[in-house]
């Protein structure tokens, strides 16, 4: 017998008015209704687990590379290697999200990431030592992380009410960007004790209770029939012309870009920790603050979703985030202490937290139903491919230019670009859940 609940899912119902608002502290912390509802607490309990264990495959792939090649141009050209199957299949992935049920889609795609681990185990185990081998695994995984991320983001709406998306993106980015630092660590202190090969064994483990999670979810078919999508080409044209058709959803996609491509500087963290911030703590001190302000910034705000989820105005709530993004960008170009850049850098990581927080609101609460699976696909290939580009505009320039005048730059082109869009399309503005 099947243990998964039977029903067939529609949009959470609408809490009973009069609930009391949270008083004392309780009003900054952490928002925490939608865990009040089974469903959506299995599939973010899902996320704690692989959260952690993801992070491992990520720091072991680019290690084991490395110590076969002892070359840093194989790292990066893995690196790459995932990018592209993950933008193809992201955007087929939402068109597949939109023309089934998004758990049976779940279970398939979790499933294969969980094999995918099991084969960089077997590979790192038996002393294959093929990067060839190594780089199709990640291309494999990647592809099934495409498929799987928008399924698993275009589900949250019909998990929980509208008025609580923002607190559920909340939770969600909070466990991601706690992923980002605690499996790093984790990994930097299991490899010496357990090695290389087990890490992934590790994650491979950990999404076996991911799958565990999705398959007690309840069916995610679409509300119709008549409006399933096409899994096809002609599906993945059909949400780029919703997108085009709809300015607000539009924006949320630019809010991004501008503020990751024009203001995202990490590939300039180096050369800064080097020239800039290397006394009186060192270079490798000060590389690793640098890299870890922004993510801590993002669960500092993560924390404190209380102050900011129940907010209606999800449109000034994304027009804000960005330009205070830009502003922290900015102040963190014009630092000299190492301990100011990274206040600056963890204002940023907060600033980034709201803004994904409710630009991931507005796609799920402006779209339909039908539309929200290839919704979140572009948004997976926006996410992923916005810092690589940065990282190559922000090379560039700061080569060109000087990386402090890099940094200041960019900061200040975001809050100009997105003040000017913000000003030019009334929508974003005016929107409002």
């Amino acid at each position: 017998m099947d243990t998964s609940e039977s029903s067939t899912a529609s949009p959470a119902k609408e809490p009973r008015p009069g609930t009391p608002p949270r008083r004392g502290w309780r009003r900054w912390a952490m928002d925490t209704r939608p865990l009040r509802r089974p469903a959506y607490r299995r599939l973010w309990s899902s996320t704690v687990v692989t959260a952690v264990g993801s992070q491992l495959t990520a720091v072991a792939v680019p290690k084991q590379i490395y110590d076969i090649t002892g070359s840093s141009a194989w790292v990066g050209a893995a690196s790459l290697a995932g990018l592209l199957p993950l933008i193809v299949f992201a955007l087929w992935g939402g068109a597949i999200a939109d023309s089934m049920d998004r758990r049976k889609l779940l279970l398939v795609t979790n499933g294969g990431i969980a094999v995918t681990s099991l084969l960089f185990w077997i590979q790192a185990a038996t002393g294959l030592e093929s990067v060839a081998v190594l780089m199709v695994l990640l291309a494999l995984q990647q592809a099934f992380w495409g498929l799987n991320a928008p399924a698993r983001s275009a589900s949250i709406a019909r998990l929980v009410p509208a008025d609580e998306l923002p607190a559920a993106n909340a939770l969600g980015s909070t466990v991601m960007q706690t992923g980002q630092i605690a499996g790093p660590l984790l990994a930097g202190a299991l490899i010496p004790v357990v090695g290389l090969p087990e890490l992934y064994l590790i994650d491979a483990l950990a999404l076996c209770v991911t799958v565990w999670a999705v398959y007690r979810l309840p069916a995610l078919p679409p509300l119709t029939a008549a409006k399933a999508g096409s899994a096809g080409l002609r599906g993945i044209l059909e949400g780029f012309r919703y997108i085009s058709g709809h300015a607000v959803l539009l924006l949320s996609f630019l809010a991004d870009i501008v503020a990751m491509v024009l203001g995202m500087p990490r590939a300039l963290f180096p050369q800064l920790a080097a020239e800039t911030f290397a006394a009186p703590y060192g270079e490798g001190y000060a590389l690793g603050l640098l890299f870890a302000a922004i993510p801590l910034g993002a669960v500092a705000g993560g924390l404190f979703s209380g102050t900011f989820s129940r907010a209606r105005r999800h449109g000034w709530m994304v027009i804000g985030a960005v330009v205070v993004w830009g502003a922290a960008i900015t102040g963190f170009g014009f630092s000299g202490s190492l301990w100011l850049a990274v206040a600056f850098l963890a204002l940023a990581g907060v600033a980034d937290m709201v803004s994904m927080v409710f630009r991931g609101a507005i796609l799920l609460s402006a779209a339909t139903d039908e539309m929200r699976g290839r919704m979140q696909g572009v948004f997976t290939v926006v996410v992923a491919g916005g810092p690589r580009l940065a990282d190559v505009l922000h090379g560039t320039a700061g080569s060109a230019l000087g990386p402090r005048t890099a940094v200041a730059g960019g900061g200040i082109l975001v809050v100009v670009v997105m003040l000017g869009l913000a000003a030019a399309v009334p929508a974003l503005r005016r929107y409002r859940v």
